[in-house]
């Protein structure tokens, strides 16, 4: 049968049985302020222009895949905004943390109660990602689902676009047999030095870390075993019994689910990785969020267009106070205007705006933070 796909098109992927979506959203966003705090982080918001919140986007991409087999955890901060933003979800697919206790909590509180819900195989894929393809990246998700199948844990590596030191990295090795759109992992690697992500980019053997497992809910729960047989018992008990949520969760180690279980998986040969070629940004501050936006040789405006005026500048100006935002004969700057607070910084200090948040923190500023 001829395709009706364009000559070098991702055929389309439909709905895959069985198979869970877990979004995880959590986390402040810090090098996001003032347009991402603790009560309205990131993934709440709108940051692409389209429209659509970067939460509502996790889930448009997905659904083609997974229909309504689609839970969140979030934090019970943020439950009715999560509930707001999508409100076809049933509330039993929408779970709230008491605290946050990083991401092996969050995942492994989903894997256990999809466990006993019966669900085949879950991904997990953070609310505040941005994909440029999403077809390329559901036909990733496919192939990591059949791996998967077969017992591995699964990891979407995103191919390196630059050699960033702000990433951790996964070393891919031989071609998994039965799977020829997976390769085993060798080991993750944390954030590398500049000169040695180079290495690793030109190599062709590495790929971001962009924390995308996929996994049959009772491998993972039997890989976290283990390594610390008492945290998975506490997440299937509180899945057997969630009344004991709040009594349980503050008993939970505080750890990432690299550190929990993939580090350790994949020195036990038990981790795969599907390259994913599909464009992919976190938006981990503003710079990057101007690259996502624009580029270098003009100001991008992110907001009302109507309340900002610029000349003879370039970089990002954010309006949300309602009020004029005027700049001029500024190179990379950025500006971010809120009703109780305004950051002016430079696309090269982005990555310092968290030592703001940290500093008002301290002041005990939590209204602005």
């Amino acid at each position: 049968m001829a395709s009706d796909q364009p000559d070098g098109a991702t055929p389309a992927v439909t709905d895959i049985p069985g198979f869970w979506a877990v979004v995880p959203a959590g986390g402040a966003g810090t090098r996001l302020w003032p347009l991402s705090r603790s009560g309205s982080p990131k993934f709440l918001h709108d940051l692409t222009g389209s429209g659509r919140t970067l939460l509502e986007e996790t889930h448009d991409r997905l659904a083609p895949i997974v229909g309504d087999r689609f839970m969140v955890v979030t934090g019970a901060a943020h439950l009715e905004a999560v509930r707001g933003q999508l409100a076809a979800l049933a509330d039993d697919v929408v779970l709230a943390e008491p605290s946050a206790r990083d991401s092996m909590a969050a995942i492994g509180l989903a894997a256990a109660v999809l466990e006993r819900r019966g669900a085949e195989v879950m991904g997990s894929f953070a609310a505040d990602h941005v994909i440029a393809d999403p077809e390329r990246f559901r036909s990733a998700v496919a192939a990591a689902v059949a791996a998967a199948r077969d017992g591995w844990l699964v990891t979407i590596g995103i191919e390196p676009t630059f050699p960033s030191s702000a990433f951790g990295y996964i070393h891919q090795g031989a071609v998994l047999d039965g799977h020829p759109d997976a390769r085993a992992v060798v080991e993750f690697v944390e954030k590398p030095s500049v000169p040695v992500a180079e290495e690793y980019v030109a190599s062709g053997n590495y790929r971001w870390n962009a924390g995308m497992f996929v996994v049959c809910p009772t491998v993972l729960l039997d890989l976290l075993a283990e390594q610390d047989p008492g945290f998975a018992a506490t997440l299937r008990a509180i899945a057997a019994a969630p009344e004991r949520l709040p009594e349980l969760w503050q008993k939970l180690p505080k750890i990432a689910i690299d550190h929990a279980i993939a580090e350790p998986a994949a020195a036990a040969g038990k981790v795969a990785t599907v390259p994913g070629g599909f464009g992919w940004d976190d938006i981990g501050d503003f710079d990057s969020l101007a690259t996502l936006l624009g580029d270098q040789e003009e100001c991008v405006v992110l907001g009302a267009s109507d309340q900002v005026q610029t000349a003879g500048v370039t970089g990002l100006v954010v309006p949300g106070s309602g009020r004029m935002v005027a700049v001029i004969g500024l190179d990379d700057v950025v500006v971010v205007d809120t009703p109780d607070a305004l950051l002016v910084t430079t696309r090269e200090r982005a990555q310092d705006v968290k030592a703001i948040v940290a500093a008002l923190k301290e002041q005990g500023r939590a209204d602005l933070t």
